[in-house]
């Protein structure tokens, strides 16, 4: 998943991705997802400084979040921002993300508190990821 951002131009910002040992089954576009999420934070954001992401396996399955630091979307946002045309200059950007998620059942929405960044969590339910571990 990193490699789908590291040919961005991140200015000063840092990447912070904590998703060791998580594989997902998923479309192969899922890369894309990962482009479009730190692609958003670049063109939207004002301030941001980190991108993070991670995951947190819960009792139905687990949730990816991909978050930064700046000061977020307004609560009536959080759901417009996925209709199609509706990202600058009538991108499609999260609009394609989740369509291509859906292809494996996996959802996404926007989770943040105003003022403190925006943060995505895409959900996976079981049975669509394993953990793993090297030995």
């Amino acid at each position: 998943m990193v490699f789908a951002v590291s040919h961005r131009d991140l200015g000063n910002m840092r990447l912070k991705f904590q998703l060791q040992g998580l594989a997902i089954y998923a479309d192969a576009l899922l890369e894309r997802v990962f482009f479009n999420l730190v692609k958003n934070a670049i063109q939207h954001a004002g301030n941001v400084t980190v991108i993070r992401a991670g995951y947190i396996v819960t009792a139905n399955g687990s949730i990816i979040f991909v978050e930064e630091d700046d000061a977020g979307l307004p609560a009536g946002a959080k759901e417009w921002i996925f209709d199609k045309g509706t990202g600058m200059g009538g991108s499609v950007g999260l609009f394609l993300s989740r369509e291509i998620l859906s292809l494996t059942g996996i959802t996404i929405r926007e989770t943040s508190v105003a003022g403190k960044g925006a943060r995505f969590e895409m959900t996976v339910h079981d049975g669509s990821y394993r953990i793993y571990t090297k030995e």
